[in-house]
């Protein structure tokens, strides 16, 4: 038995939905055969092969929370590109700009006059006076531990075990039989990165304190709720004592709202108190357009400063050029103003919790040892009775093959979710109704296993 079901049953599941695949979507596969001639893994990113399909999907156009395929078949997505549409695709007033935009220019390494309202809406919502922008939440980290580790004078990083901030090298540290290691997984890394990088357990004080009296840490970078090994909840006055912690010791706290701001329109920091010294945004924050946002106090921002204007002159190595470009500038006010709306959140809230609510009924009507976590509009099934309270409780009850099954199950009924973990979001433009079929299909898919 794993995860209380039967493994043969699984694998047999898997291999029967396999085949469903393959027979229904001739042209996914024809596409997949003809981009594999000239893209390196046959795909745009590696990554995408490594979904629980035999081929890639290959999707023909996406509205709200519904998207197409190349073979005429409707999906309601609650991956919604894994947080980068967690308003939904093609939100109308995002792609209203746009269009307006697209006849106004590009990019031009100049500030645009969306710039400045941008900026300041950031800092009314999120409680932040001074922001930059980025291409990605993986840029914006990099930059900031730049920046922080520039103004404070010290070099190291604190990360948890299993933490998630894109493909910035440092955080590819984890705890292995509780001793640092930089991960297998990371290709071409050739500096040592645990000289640099420190890792403990979430929710782990008594680690925290121990790593932070050393005096070396410039910043303490963390989800305010882990989102990448499964959902892992800080425990009840985990961050009111971490923040006072991270203070007491000179450390700088940098919280990343890429996933958590599902939890509110100024993420999760702001809707339980806590007080960053920085914060990154990434993915959702101009309606998949690609950019990102990084915001200082105003204490961190005069540091900042002083560390910029005090350097020889020369490239920081900080920014790009395509960064806070006017097409993405023109994208994240529409979607900030008009998209990301306290009562878009409020529909979002309550589909979550109905389908939080949904699926936990059908795992303790089939009696499987699993449990659901909520935060906002971001819902997850683990494999395991209780929450996880760290990462390496959260791995432990990863299973990439019961996943996989499961996910193949409810993609070839019209359903999307997350792949590698069991992540569910719903956005502004998801029904009642799609959260009832997600539901139903959930629970027949556990009934096959089951029966």
């Amino acid at each position: 038995m794993r995860a209380g079901l039967d493994w043969q049953r699984v694998q047999a599941m898997a291999a029967a939905e396999r085949a469903s695949y393959i027979a229904r979507n001739p042209e996914s596969a024809r596409l997949a055969q003809e981009a594999g001639r000239h893209l390196l893994f046959g795909v745009p990113m590696h990554w995408m092969s490594d979904w629980s399909t035999p081929f890639p999907l290959t999707v023909r156009e996406a509205s709200g929370a519904r998207f197409r395929d190349a073979d005429g078949h409707a999906y309601v997505d609650f991956c919604l590109g894994d947080t980068g549409a967690m308003f939904g695709h093609a939100p109308q007033p995002v792609a209203q700009a746009i269009a307006r935009q697209s006849a106004r220019g590009y990019t031009a390494m100049l500030p645009s006059e969306d710039a400045g309202p941008v900026a300041a809406e950031l800092a009314r919502r999120f409680g932040l006076p001074c922001w930059q922008f980025a291409l990605s939440a993986s840029d914006a980290n990099r930059f900031v531990l730049r920046w922080l580790r520039a103004a404070t004078g010290r070099s190291k990083v604190l990360v948890f075990n299993g933490c998630y901030h894109g493909t910035v090298d440092d955080v590819f540290v984890d705890l292995v039989g509780g001793v640092p290691a930089q991960r297998d997984s990371l290709l071409g890394q050739v500096h040592k990165l645990t000289d640099h990088t420190v890792v403990v357990e979430f929710n782990d004080l008594t680690a925290l304190e121990a790593a932070l009296a050393a005096g070396d840490i410039a910043c303490v970078l963390a989800e305010p709720v882990m989102t990448n090994v499964g959902m892992v909840l800080p425990q009840p006055g985990f961050w009111e004592a971490a923040q006072q912690l991270i203070r007491q010791h000179g450390a700088l706290l940098v919280i990343d709202e890429t996933h958590t701001i599902s939890s509110g329109p100024g993420g999760y920091a702001r809707a339980h108190g806590m007080q960053p010294d920085a914060l990154v945004i990434g993915k959702p924050i101009s309606g998949g357009i690609p950019c990102a946002v990084y915001g200082f106090t105003e204490e961190v921002a005069r540091r900042v400063e002083h560390a910029k204007r005090s350097a020889p002159p020369g490239h920081s190595g900080i920014g790009t050029t395509l960064s806070a470009n006017m097409f993405a500038m023109a994208a994240m006010r529409a979607n900030l103003e008009e998209v990301m709306t306290g009562e878009a959140y409020q529909h979002m809230f309550t589909l979550a919790a109905q389908l939080a609510e949904g699926l936990r009924d059908i795992i303790a009507r089939h009696q499987l040892p699993w449990c659901v976590t909520q935060i906002g509009a971001r819902t997850e099934f683990q494999f395991t009775p209780t929450a996880p309270r760290n990462g390496t409780e959260a791995q432990a009850a990863m299973d990439s093959g019961l996943e996989q099954a499961i996910h193949l199950y409810l993609l070839n009924r019209g359903l999307l979710i997350t792949p590698f973990h069991n992540m569910l979001l719903v956005c502004p433009g998801t029904s009642e109704c799609d959260v009832n079929r997600l539901l139903q299909v959930f629970g027949e898919c556990l009934l096959e296993l089951r029966s």
